[in-house]
């Protein structure tokens, strides 16, 4: 499938806005995210657009006519001139900074192989199915954030207005209050503190994530932490797996050579244990070994993807079992996202129900006494 610009003209030469541009003056001005959910329009409709046999000048022409707002009208705009003035659409989507190394390199990968529209059609599945997973995530996890913040607010009115007119009552008996009423007591007195405390530390942790982000011993600790989480760990696991094989089952389809695939999986996946790992993967397939071997030293790979590479490198079908991998990590990643959500929901109620009873029973439990002192 080749690319015909023999008929479009640039409309506009560079302007000195457009140089303030490119110098970063203007920079915050076009600073709109390139969403997943635009990225997966975009190559949903450039493939299709191509594989109906769309002239490629035309196609951008109708994809930035699409478009809602500016930024992205003016960054298919970008792509068009670049490629008008002869670079490889590869070079085009790279220059921008708005697209991924995984992106611009299958789409080398596509022009080079003459298979653009299959590349683009299988980057839109891949940010398709990301998407669909992250939404899936966000409503997992929307209503027990909701309830915890209610908690949140309950325990405040609890602790801000409740507790203090308990505390006034009990004062003015002057009898030995229980231990877990003395605490409560204490935490309602403080609250303001213990609250700006735990807002000061939570700000500490968030600023010492963004300092050591890049730091090869964070990235491991913070991924083995997570991965040790209960149920959230194999959960992780399993959708870092699934873009694993996702990306490999795009490239290799594409006939892109194993160690260069590895190469932009690795470049794609910000998750420490695949990334380090591949770097050894690479070596070991670099020397001679089998590729389910180079994987079986690591453990971020379970039995299951082991095993099916292993049949497929005896079939030679490897990009076909990575997408049927892909698909059964995408089907049980969703089961146990609504696993988790079933499960944390009965949870939560529990937990607001023990912090209310607790607060309760240890401002009704000195009433009792009192009430023999008044009786006496």
């Amino acid at each position: 499938m080749g690319i015909n610009v023999s008929t479009y003209k640039a409309k506009d030469k560079a302007s000195p806005q457009k140089k303030a541009w490119d110098s970063g003056v203007f920079k915050k001005e076009f600073t709109t995210k390139f969403s997943d959910k635009n990225r997966v329009d975009f190559y949903k409709e450039f493939s299709t657009l191509l594989t109906s046999g769309v002239d490629f000048r035309q196609a951008l022409e109708i994809l930035k006519n699409q478009q809602k707002k500016k930024a992205h009208k003016k960054l298919i705009a970008d792509i068009t001139t670049s490629v008008v003035r002869g670079k490889s659409l590869f070079e085009a989507l790279k220059e921008t900074g708005k697209f991924s190394a995984y992106e611009y390199y299958s789409v080398k990968i596509g022009e080079e192989t003459r298979k653009l529209d299959k590349v683009l059609g299988e980057l839109n599945q891949y940010f398709d199915r990301k998407m669909k997973m992250k939404r899936q995530m966000i409503s997992v996890f929307t209503y027990p954030g909701f309830v915890l913040l209610l908690t949140f607010g309950v325990l405040y009115f609890m602790l801000r207005f409740v507790v203090p007119m308990f505390a006034t009552v009990f004062k003015q008996f002057g009898k030995e209050l229980p231990p877990l009423t003395k605490k409560i007591i204490f935490l309602s007195e403080n609250f303001s503190v213990i609250s700006l405390c735990i807002v000061a530390f939570v700000a500490m942790l968030i600023g010492f994530h963004y300092l050591n982000r890049n730091s090869e011993i964070y990235k491991a600790k913070q991924a083995w932490l997570l991965l040790k989480i209960p149920f959230v760990g194999k959960l992780i696991r399993k959708i870092y797996l699934t873009r694993f094989c996702q990306s490999l089952s795009l490239l290799l389809s594409a006939k892109t050579p194993l160690i260069t695939s590895l190469d932009l999986v690795q470049k794609m996946i910000s998750f420490y244990p695949i990334e380090s790992s591949l770097n050894e993967v690479k070596k070991d397939i670099s020397k001679g070994e089998h590729f389910s071997k180079a994987l079986e030293k690591h453990a971020i790979y379970d039995f299951k993807l082991i095993s099916m590479v292993q049949v497929a490198e005896q079939i030679n079908k490897l990009d076909e079992m990575f997408e049927r991998l892909a698909q059964q990590y995408d089907d049980e990643t969703q089961h146990q996202t609504k696993m988790i959500g079933v499960v944390i929901e009965p949870l939560i109620i529990v937990i607001i129900g023990l912090i209310v009873g607790v607060v309760l029973i240890a401002m009704y439990s000195p009433m009792f006494d009192l009430s023999k002192i008044l009786q006496n």
